[in-house]
């Protein structure tokens, strides 16, 4: 066993599911002759990404883990971290742990590309609140390629598929899905169907959550399809969080055509051909930034 002694600066522990170009240890230092044990960490170590802020104030019976993102850090940030040392301040020491407090999982389901815009718009959102990570996942295709060629859908982009057991590493977890006849797409209703696991043991209960969605044409869907997909939140035990009128005048919009509702953000594809609007990926941007707030204060609330 290796003894390190215990320290006044940030210690970290990262696993990441990309290799680093050493190992990332749990490092303690001060002069204090108290000693805590060293444990190194493989950076290689596989799928889940883990970031845990350990700090330790007075003894040893008073030690505090504060899980933070497991979906990924910015570089830069963690750089800052792993270079930058804090003194005995307690606010200091408060202060850093507030960066990243809330992951959220923005998870859709995007034939055409027009839920993707609002996911895309929608992380940026949330990425403009102070300490919160955000992460783009799509749901896997359950049409073969040969028939999505033929109904003229372009290819997938580069975002990852998630898998369900990505989703109780989530704070928080916004859900977009196209319209089929009043309700979400099937291959998102699949995806839910697969969390079967997590029901059982409600890995996802107290979870914030919203909706957001795309339908082909006004009154085909804005309203039922958010609507009927809460169900799916109920069953899991999760908080829904709709926008409400907090978007403010853009809600009130009758010039033009507008997407979205109180239940979330929305936009109309038409034949396809209809990219969502400025109004729109406004109200997408607005939904991530509002999401992201009410996530942030229930992690925070139960730290």
């Amino acid at each position: 066993m290796q003894y390190i002694s215990r320290s006044t600066p940030v210690n970290l522990l990262i696993h990441l599911s990309t290799p680093i170009p050493k190992p990332s240890f749990l490092l303690y230092r001060d002069t204090q002759s108290s000693t805590l044990p060293y444990t190194p960490f493989n950076g290689h170590q596989s799928l889940h990404c883990f970031l845990s802020l350990l700090m330790i104030f007075g003894d040893y019976g008073y030690g505090l883990r504060f899980p933070v993102c497991q979906f990924g850090i910015d570089p830069g940030v963690r750089r800052e971290w792993f270079n930058g040392e804090i003194n005995n301040n307690n606010q200091e020491r408060m202060n850093v742990i507030k960066t990243y407090i809330a992951c959220l999982l923005f998870s859709y389901y995007s034939m055409y590309g027009h839920v993707e815009k609002l996911a895309e718009e929608i992380k940026k959102g949330a990425a403009s609140v102070e300490g919160v990570e955000a992460k783009l996942w799509q749901v896997p295709e359950t049409l073969p390629e040969e028939v999505l060629g033929k109904m003229g859908a372009p290819p997938k982009s580069d975002v990852p598929i998630i898998t369900p057991n990505e989703l109780p590493e989530a704070d928080g977890l916004l859900l977009g899905f196209p319209t089929r006849f009043g309700l979400m797409a099937a291959q998102f209703k699949a995806f839910m169907d697969a969390t079967g696991s997590l029901w059982r043991t409600q890995a996802l209960a107290g979870k914030p959550a919203g909706i957001f969605y795309s339908t082909g044409s006004q009154g085909g869907g804005q309203e039922t399809t958010p609507l009927t997909s809460i169900t799916q939140l109920v069953h899991h035990g999760m908080i829904f969080v709709p926008i409400g009128y907090t978007f403010g005048a853009g809600m009130f919009e009758m010039e033009n055509v507008k997407g979205g509702s109180p239940y979330g953000a929305g936009t109309y594809a038409g034949d396809g051909s209809r990219q969502p609007t400025e109004l729109e990926l406004a109200q997408a941007f607005h939904q991530g930034k509002y999401f992201a707030g009410i996530a942030k204060k229930l992690k925070a609330s139960s730290q």
